[in-house]
């Protein structure tokens, strides 16, 4: 449902100006976009499913690194940055809908085409691309490292060294068969469908955590492969820090902003919402991030406080030493990844989108065209699901790079270019904001990772 080139009817010169209170309220209640569909016959998404919807764009990997980001911020710590992370995302939903009020534009490419021409579409579209292959890579990610392990948990002999315990030969043969020809349909209608099967599953995994935080003792010790290893056994290995600081804290930011990137989706989720206007759409957005937020939260603080400073970077990794025939720990790790793998297609879609809007723009749908850039599309992703060696690097470098950039810069940036309105008006001031948090926050982060990576 995204205008096509060339379709944004406002003219180029125009800004958003500066409204009386009548204005703003009636465009609170009004319609985001001026072609509205939703008359002709379609009742549109309910509220509730809008909720999952967004909530399915905002929730994946993310989850098992937090309680890694944790460990190296400590509890208080993390709560304040994961706070501030989801109201400067919520806000910047708020900056985008109202721009989109006045341009009338139905993505996040066209409203940087409307903001700074094609060379705004295509920093928009790249960052986009980037973004969703280093998610993509993610996923994969724990697809190779978790379903050996899920599998080897269900033979009742040692099958080391069989084919079908090697991660890369499974993620090869997943790619292979279920994610390249799912990603080939031109359209997936089954999004809405299984949305809120994916935010079951979280809340299942949510759950598990809390369980077992008292099925694994603390000193930890592991039994893995017949060899007894006393990790500590150092009281305060066992006591949660409130405040804590150190090198692999600077992956804290760009992994909750990773956490919490949905902008791409949210004009698409309203696209299909019943009884659109900005407000419902804000409300829905609010929704979805503060229960994302609560699971997140309990999620992170229960992995915290099982494995304490011994929390791996990828959370189901210390499941599976510790607990590793456990039947709730194999369940969530189906549930997980299950739903990783319903969600690695999906992503495939604004990725490709993207990069056609990039390259063929004003080319006809071609199978051809459209099956080539998939395929290119899933060969990267899988070369780094392969090479990269740790999640937190993707985490890292994409939260850092292209999430800081799609969830604070563009949003503050495009604000402060289109709006008229005062300097030290309450939006232009936290457009400002916004921007500046998200320029310190995304260089900040990625020197010190920069750094980490050349002092190893």
């Amino acid at each position: 449902m995204e205008a096509p080139w060339g379709s944004i009817n406002v003219e180029r010169g125009w800004y958003v100006s500066a409204q009386e209170p009548e204005e703003a309220e009636a465009e609170e209640s009004s319609p985001l976009l001026s072609n509205e569909r939703h008359g002709q016959g379609s009742r549109g998404v309910s509220f509730g499913f809008s909720v999952f919807n967004l909530m399915n764009a905002i929730m994946g990997s993310g989850i098992l690194g937090l309680a890694f980001v944790m460990a190296n911020t400590g509890i208080l710590g993390f709560s304040c940055l994961l706070l501030m992370v989801a109201l400067l995302a919520s806000y910047s939903v708020h900056l985008l809908l109202s721009m989109c009020v006045h341009t009338a534009v139905t993505s996040y490419e066209d409203l940087g085409l409307f903001v700074f021409g094609l060379p705004g579409k295509v920093v928009v579209a790249g960052t986009i691309i980037i973004q969703n292959i280093g998610a993509m890579s993610s996923y994969l990610l724990i697809i190779k490292t978790e379903l050996p392990a899920a599998i080897s948990e269900f033979l009742p002999g040692d099958y080391t060294g069989s084919w079908y315990l090697d991660g890369q030969t499974l993620l090869l043969i997943i790619c292979t068969a279920i994610v390249f020809p799912l990603a080939l349909l031109p359209k997936i209608g089954f999004l809405g469908y299984t949305s809120s099967l994916s935010f079951l599953f979280m809340v299942f995994f949510a759950l598990v955590v809390i369980i077992k935080k008292w099925s694994i003792p603390c000193p930890l010790t592991l039994n893995y492969r017949e060899e007894y290893f006393q990790i500590s056994n150092a009281t305060d290995d066992c006591k949660p820090k409130l405040f804590h600081f150190s090198k692999e804290s600077a992956y804290a930011i760009p992994t909750m902003a990773f956490s919490f990137l949905c902008h791409t989706s949210v004009l698409p989720i309203y696209c299909e919402l019943q009884s659109p206007s900005k407000k419902r759409m804000q409300n829905v957005t609010n929704m979805a991030v503060a229960l994302s937020f609560l699971i997140y939260f309990v999620a992170a603080l229960f992995g915290y406080l099982t494995f304490y400073d011994k929390v791996e970077s990828e959370l189901l990794r210390g499941y599976s030493k510790y607990l590793p025939h456990d039947v709730a720990v194999m369940a969530v790790k189906l549930c997980i990844l299950s739903a990783v793998l319903l969600t690695v297609p999906l992503i495939h879609f604004p990725a490709r989108k993207a990069l056609m809007m990039i390259l063929f723009s004003n080319f006809p749908f071609s199978w051809i065209r459209h099956s080539l850039v998939t395929l290119a599309l899933n060969i990267i992703i899988v070369l780094l699901a392969i090479y990269v060696p740790d999640i937190r690097n993707v985490f890292g470098v994409v939260g850092a790079s292209t999430s800081t950039c799609l969830i604070f810069v563009f949003p503050g940036l495009f604000y402060l270019k289109l709006s008229r309105e005062d300097f030290f008006s309450w939006k232009k001031l936290g457009a400002c904001a916004l921007l500046i948090v998200g320029i310190l926050i995304g260089t900040f982060s990625l020197a010190l990772i920069i750094f980490n990576w050349t002092n190893k």
